[in-house]
């Protein structure tokens, strides 16, 4: 022991008596009460306050900058597991919502993923992941839970591509579901109308538009849209129904297809028909 405080006398002995005299100093100064030199030890217990504060500020800006740095990091960190979270969200919805659609009805429906979307002012068609090998046949009705997306078009074995009723090559023959009348809705590249009303139908805004049985390719009633405006067309005998689908086809991802073909002659006749006009 007696080496050991030998050799750290030797080592250190001026910053040892350098450390003893500040205690000293330090010790007079505070049992001092001398007006003058309590005035010298204020001064420079402020001089120290004041360069303890820089050096305090220095660590704690750094300090701060690590703390923000790590908190940025934890807030991306969240809002990307809040935008999954959200999205799974709306995704789980919509395929509850499709899974009660099915077990609600008897008809036949297999479910497909869009997998891309042809998208433009007048040709609007989407490609799903379901084709011939799930038995799926152009002319089949393309639907969601909300209504009419569209007829597929052309399959190959595992896609198909599928006319939307934002296509304006596909004319559907629809009525209105409070008096039976029938009318041919399309696309005309801004609108979706049914044309060539007579004015004298009972046509309301408001009604809802589903697909007629009179038509071959859609064997059975599936909602459409509503009525949104009504006018008259140039020749001011005829009415212009707008209708607002209620599947916007834009933002739908997951479909059913509803595994019904009428009588394929029949389909390319009246598809034949419309096309002509």
């Amino acid at each position: 022991m007696f080496k050991l405080f030998s050799y750290v006398w030797n080592q250190f002995r001026e910053y040892l008596v350098l450390v003893l005299l500040v205690i000293i100093s330090l010790s007079l100064l505070t049992q001092n009460n001398n007006p003058q030199v309590q005035k010298v030890r204020a001064l420079a217990f402020a001089s120290f306050a004041s360069v303890t504060s820089v050096f305090y500020d220095v660590f704690n800006i750094t300090q701060l900058k690590k703390e923000n740095l790590a908190l940025r990091e934890l807030n991306a960190q969240l809002m990307l597991q809040l935008s999954i979270l959200r999205e799974e969200g709306i995704l789980n919805s919509e395929l509850k919502r499709m899974l009660e659609m099915k077990d609600s009805t008897s008809l036949p429906l297999t479910p497909a993923s869009i997998v891309s979307k042809s998208l433009s002012v007048t040709q609007n068609t989407i490609t799903i992941n379901a084709g011939s090998n799930e038995g799926i046949k152009p002319g089949m009705p393309v639907i969601s839970y909300r209504g009419l997306v569209g007829i597929v078009q052309s399959c190959s074995e595992s896609f198909s591509i599928v006319r939307t009723i934002k296509n304006v090559d596909l004319k559907l023959t629809v009525k209105n579901e409070k008096n039976r009348l029938n009318g041919i809705m399309k696309w005309d590249g801004e609108k979706l109308i049914i044309v060539d009303v007579p004015r004298t139908f009972d046509f309301d805004v408001g009604d809802r538009i589903v697909t007629s049985e009179v038509s071959s390719i859609i064997p059975v009633p599936i909602p459409v849209g509503i009525i949104s405006k009504i006018e008259e067309d140039k020749t001011g005998l005829l009415n212009l129904i707008h209708i607002k689908p209620f599947e916007e086809v834009l933002s739908v991802e997951n479909v059913f297809i509803l595994m019904l073909v009428e009588n394929l002659e029949k389909n390319n006749l009246e598809l034949n028909f419309y096309n002509r006009q």
